[in-house]
This record gives structure tokens, sequence and C-alpha cells, in this order.
């Protein structure tokens, strides 16, 4: 799994390349909260297009985020997610509180 990071405007851009899950959630949650707590931004976007999987785990880091960005009166967003990662979005109702960017 791989994070990066990079910025565009006042937003900070959040890629994740390879599979979120169990294996790899820790790894996530600690590299983009080190990021949210250093950085100043206006709003966070996920970059999903190189995502290839997510599991329920992945999806609990995603709502993680999205709670902790609330509480700083911030927002998440997602952007191209690749076709599975998708269909996980939608099956699950996450589009209902993560806005596409």
């Amino acid at each position: 799994m791989e994070v990066y990071t990079n910025f565009e405007g006042n937003n900070i851009v959040f890629g994740l390349v390879g599979e979120l899950d169990e294996h790899s959630a820790a790894f996530v949650r600690r590299k983009m909260d080190e990021k949210l707590q250093e950085e100043n931004f206006e709003n966070a976007v996920l970059d999903l297009s190189r995502l290839s999987f997510m599991d329920s785990t992945g999806i609990g880091v995603v709502i993680g985020r999205y709670k902790l960005l609330c509480k700083q009166n911030k927002r998440l967003f997602v952007r191209d997610p690749s076709p599975t990662v998708d269909k996980i979005f939608r099956m699950s109702g996450l589009y209902e509180i993560i806005a596409r960017a």
C-alpha cells in the first residue's frame, strides 16, 4: 500500500495505491492523520483512481477520516474511484456522506 500527498490550491489530496484492507488500514490511518494534523488546508480529497480494493476495514478508515475532518469544520471528497471501489462506495452508502470532487 502506498499513500502519497500533494496540494491542489488550498486542498490536501491523498492518493491511495493498492488495497485498503485490514493489513494496510493502520498504515493508511497513521499516514493520513499525520498530514491532517501537520498541514494547513481547507478540505481533503481522496484520489482513489489507483485503489484496487477496499474492504470493511477500509470503509472504517474513510469514515474515521471523515469524522475527524468534520470536527475541524472541513470536508472530505472522493475523486476518481476505480470501478471496484466505486461499487463499494455505492453499496455501502458512503456517497451519502462523502461527495465526489
